[in-house]
């Protein structure tokens, strides 16, 4: 059976997900998961759609993920992977929607304006 691909994205993060049937291997960037998400939160988010479906032991999954930082790319992660089992079997999509990890979290970084030191952060004020 061929390889499903998804991508998923959060914030400046994204990731290329290749989901085949297999024994449950996941590999990130060459790592292992739990080897590239050293934080436990992280990689529990990442294998989120995996565990929500029951599919863990029934996908090798492998990941290409660059930019953004580590929630970032854990978040990415978790939503590739829900999109290409929602492609692979489109009767998990219920399952993955009520989890609400079909869903892409629209927050991005506020822009810096001019006169401020950071986003809303002004410089202290004197009188005098």
């Amino acid at each position: 059976m061929a390889a499903e691909h998804a991508v998923g994205t959060r914030k400046r993060a994204t990731a290329k997900i290749w989901l085949t049937p297999g024994e449950g291997k996941f590999t990130v960037n060459g790592k292992g998961l739990d080897e590239y998400l050293k934080r436990k939160d992280l990689f529990l988010a990442a294998i989120r759609p995996l565990e929500v479906t029951k599919a863990l032991k029934r996908f090798d999954v492998r990941v290409q993920v660059k930019g953004g930082g580590t929630s970032a790319q854990a978040g990415a992660i978790s939503l590739g992977v829900a999109r290409a089992l929602a492609k692979h079997e489109p009767d998990l999509q219920k399952a993955l929607k009520d989890a609400s990890l079909l869903t892409r979290d629209p927050r991005e970084h506020e822009r810096m304006k001019y006169g401020l030191a950071k986003r809303r952060k002004s410089f202290q004020w004197t009188k005098r």
